[in-house]
């Protein structure tokens, strides 16, 4: 977006003003944030496979991304960027483990309610677990980096409790069989933009 004291700078008309900035050149920026000593570790959010490499490709690149956070859900498992990101040594960390909360700036209203998938439900009932916590602990089993947002501290103890139990390998593929390449976060003020990233499969 357009630089500026604005997080959300638009035009008369309301339209959100973009503007393309080299991605590598920002990403030389972050290298001299690392050598400053302003940061332990660089990453990237909301990048593609292309995207990716376009970074990893880039002549004289001193620190490859340590993570790409990006929405990963049962509805979108990424699979394809996770193995791409593995075979880089890069972390893929999930935003929206728990699907949304429909925040109408952001989500289409008739989006479906992952927490009330029956999938999930069955299989949270067999480990007497919450359907949130077995799709924390599917992200957890599959090498996943899970952030998951809470204000309520029983949902937090209940976050930590993923790791006290374990999903058995045909739960796994029954969750995996969710995956329908669906997003919350489609960010269509961007879809005209050059690094718009979701027009790729992964």
């Amino acid at each position: 977006m357009k630089p500026g004291e604005e997080l959300m700078p638009k035009d008369a008309n309301g339209k959100i003003i973009l503007e393309t900035v080299d991605l590598r050149d920002t990403w030389e920026a972050l290298e001299k944030c690392k050598d400053a000593g302003l940061t332990k570790s660089i990453g990237v959010s909301n990048f593609n496979h292309k995207q990716l490499e376009m970074i990893l490709n880039k002549p004289g690149l001193k620190y490859k991304p340590v993570c790409n956070q990006v929405e990963c859900h049962p509805y979108l498992n990424q699979s394809k960027l996770l193995e791409f990101c593995k075979s880089k040594d890069i972390v893929l960390v999930a935003y929206s483990a728990l699907g949304s909360q429909k925040d109408p700036n952001w989500v289409e209203k008739d989006s479906p309610t992952l927490l009330e998938e029956p999938v999930l439900k069955a299989i949270a009932k067999k480990h007497n677990r919450s359907p949130g916590q077995v799709a924390l602990r599917y992200q957890v089993q599959r090498g996943v980096v899970v952030l998951a947002k809470s204000f309520s501290e029983k949902r937090i103890k209940e976050n930590f409790q993923v790791l006290e139990f374990e999903l058995t390998p045909e739960d796994m593929k029954a969750i995996d069989g969710l995956n329908r390449n669906f997003r919350f976060f489609k960010l269509p003020f961007a879809v005209g933009h050059p690094y718009y990233p979701f027009s790729e499969e992964y």
